[in-house]
């Protein structure tokens, strides 16, 4: 039974990208390869236009075509680096309820491509391979030469301390940052705004966001159930199979005038003063025909009962109109009427514009192209503000029911279709520097078998990710057997703080304990707190959180993530409250106190406080310490709920053990500010160094270095 639904969803696949891509097709032949330069700089973009000689169904499935490039670098080295198959648009940003709006439209039916991103500098001999199953062929080869750059290269697992991130070029990364998840027109955040709020984090010294491309129809999702009939949480849906055939189809039925809309999760760009047509298949029983609005156009389609028929209608667009109308169509008299093959197009040739109308369309293995655009978009705009991303790639819900069991068939398919889908990620957004790791799922069940199907991707990827991305993942609830796993190169955990837990008031101590649990579990590879913040029992956003509207909480956890063991600041999950009290001004002053240092090779401090209301955290070695000193009374439930101003800590002094001896500078640090307020220099002796700390309200940070 499993086997036999593999089969009906390839022969699906095919039959809606066949026609998805009708009227490409062309002789067998060469691919030829066009690079958009001759020249690059090291780790920087080198775009390459492709053109095979003929046309695919499904040029999202190597096992019918994959075309590579076959590079030969001035070392001498070989590289295979998979192309893709994308769909190009032209972007404006229009004019929309009180923000900028995305107007995204596409140019032609389709193109291949090739990103490769070179690692050293001199000539590199680059050629496209294309096999088929006729066979393969290989392009002239091209030659572009690689120059020095600026770029530090793709983030790494430190060849120091495997605990932190380095770049290739070495120097220390610290991810300081927060998700920004959802992206999409529906939501708070669109492209234009994410590019906003990419220079807003840059601007104060943020440098890392975790983004989700596996939404479903609410915001950005590479593979979707996206569809112009229902949505993902309304599964009342008029899809139904073909009453004479094999496949699906949309079915109305009732009275003269029930109607359905057709309404994409997308809105669909027009461009204006231009002609479409609009065309589709429909059957009807008792009803005499259909009713057809596309906003102001409206007309008649008669039916013939019992047979299909075809409707076909051309409307011109008006000089300001951006956008499709309302779309419905309703019955003429009672009955029932199928409808199928929906279509949207310019011309002839142009292409289809309500993709998300194909009720065939498969689910894995079409990779949404608008939503792959979007992406492109973002990826680039982390690139012009120096933001590294953590892409959550794959949909939960696509896959997890399939990895109930490894050795089923379901299994095998799952592996498959991931594997497919790397394949275009690693070709499309590979090359960016700024894509930082591949996250496979956010929050799936710790509880599955995933341990073969990461081992299988992890494998694949060490085949076609030329430059060995970093893999993580996410479970619902915290899974010590991913952060043990070698698959995966970053640990990571979520934890928000809920009314009725132990750690609900306290945030440090909340922050403390995950990070506990993740060097417990990952203690030599990166970890990352990858979702944090205050939260309902149910999981929403804490009414507690508007009212700390000075960020207490959030200021916080970044500065006692940043000191308790992580490779990161706790990665905050309500990014539109953040947004909206212009909260990006507390990752300031943590990125200047980082930003000439590193905790790599230094191990947990040991150090302690006279006064027992200061808690002590950070890092330490033997000529020198980084350290977070905070008052509990600070915690932000005493502060923004008991309305409790903390009371001051005076004449504590500091004491750390196993300095050697010598003098050391020891600056205060303005947690707030991100200024040194203050310097000492004492002298350590007996490896005991004594340190009188500056009175304090809520907490203090010090670097504590011998010259």
């Amino acid at each position: 039974m499993q086997h036999g639904t593999i089969r009906m969803q390839t022969l699906v696949a095919a039959l809606f990208l066949g026609g998805w891509l009708s009227g490409l097709r062309a002789a067998p032949g060469p691919v030829a390869i066009e690079p958009h330069s001759t020249q690059v700089g090291k780790y920087e973009k080198l775009e390459l236009t492709l053109k095979p000689q003929r046309s695919y169904d499904n040029p999202f499935d190597p096992c019918e075509v994959a075309i590579d490039l076959m590079v030969e670098c001035p070392s001498g080295r070989s590289l295979v680096l998979p192309a893709f198959f994308g769909q190009d648009y032209e972007r404006r940003d229009l004019p929309g309820d009180g923000k900028a709006v995305a107007w995204c439209y596409p140019v032609g039916r389709g193109t291949w491509k090739a990103r490769f991103a070179p690692a050293e500098t001199g000539t590199f001999a680059i050629r496209a391979r294309l096999r088929d199953r006729e066979g393969q062929s290989l392009s002239q080869a091209i030659r572009v030469e690689c120059i020095p750059s600026q770029s530090r290269g793709y983030l790494r697992v430190g060849r120091k301390d495997p605990r932190f991130l380095e770049f290739t070029e070495g120097d220390p990364f610290f991810a300081v940052g927060q998700n920004l998840a959802f992206i999409g027109e529906s939501q708070y955040v669109n492209v234009p705004k994410t590019e906003a709020i990419f220079a807003e984090l840059t601007r104060n010294g943020a440098n890392f966001v975790r983004i989700w491309t596996c939404c479903e129809d609410w915001a950005i999702a590479i593979e979707a159930r996206k569809s112009a009939w229902t949505r993902s949480w309304n599964r009342q849906s008029p899809i139904v199979p073909l009453p004479d055939g094999e496949g699906r189809c949309v079915v109305i039925k009732g009275v003269d005038g029930t109607s359905i809309e057709v309404s994409p999760s997308h809105r669909v760009a027009l461009r204006p003063d231009t002609s479409y047509t609009l065309r589709g298949r429909f059957k009807t029983e008792g009803a005499t025909g259909l009713q057809v609005r596309v906003g102001d156009h409206r007309w008649q389609a008669p039916a013939e009962a019992g047979t299909w028929d075809t409707f076909e209608k051309e409307f011109t667009t008006g000089a300001n109109e951006y956008w499709l109308g309302r779309t419905t169509i309703a019955l003429s008299g009672d009955g029932t009427a199928w409808l199928a093959e929906l279509s949207l197009k310019e011309s002839a040739d142009g292409a289809e514009l309500l993709w998300e109308a194909e009720v065939n369309r498969p689910v894995r293995g079409f990779y949404i192209p608008l939503d792959c655009f979007m992406l492109d978009q973002i990826v680039q705009a982390a690139e012009r503000s120096d933001i590294y991303l953590m892409l959550c790639v794959l949909t939960r819900d696509l896959y997890m029911n399939s990895l109930s069991d490894a050795s089923s068939a379901e299994y095998d398919q799952a592996i498959a279709d991931a594997k497919n889908f790397l394949r275009h990620a690693v070709a499309r957004w590979g090359y960016s520097t700024s894509v930082g790791m591949w996250e496979y799922f956010n929050e799936i069940d710790p509880g599955k078998p995933t341990d073969r199907f990461y081992g299988e991707l992890g494998r694949y990827l060490d085949e076609i990710d030329i430059y060995r991305h970093l893999r993580t993942t996410s479970t619902w609830h915290p899974s010590a057997r991913d952060c043990r796993l070698t698959a995966l190169d970053v640990a990571q955990s979520h934890h928000y703080l809920r009314p009725g837990q132990d750690d609900f008031k306290d945030e440090v101590g909340a922050i403390l304990d995950k990070a506990a649990f993740l060097r417990e579990h990952a203690p030599q590879k990166p970890a990352l707190l990858g979702e944090f913040g205050l939260a309902t029992d149910k999981w929403g956003l804490s009414d507690h959180m508007k009212q700390d509207v000075e960020g207490i909480h959030f200021r916080n956890a970044l500065w006692a993530s940043a000191f308790s063991g992580p490779s990161g600041t706790a990665m905050f999950w309500w990014w539109e409250l953040l947004d909206q009290q212009n909260a990006y001004h507390h990752y300031r002053p943590l990125a200047a106190y980082m930003e000439d240092i590193s905790f790599a090779g230094l191990t947990a401090t040991t150090a302690t406080a006279s006064d027992a209301r200061l808690r002590v955290l950070g890092y330490q070695g033997s000529d020198r310490a980084y350290l977070w000193l905070s008052s509990r009374d600070a915690a932000w439930w005493n502060v923004v709920v008991a309305g409790q101003r903390p009371q001051e800590v005076a004449a504590a002094t500091l004491e750390v053990e196993g300095l050697a001896p010598g003098v050391y500078a020891v600056q205060w640090w303005d947690t707030r500010q991100g200024v040194c307020i203050e310097t000492q220099h004492i002298q350590c002796e007996r490896s005991r160094l004594s340190v009188p700390v500056p009175a304090l309200r809520s907490d203090v940070a010090c670097k504590i270095v011998r010259p």
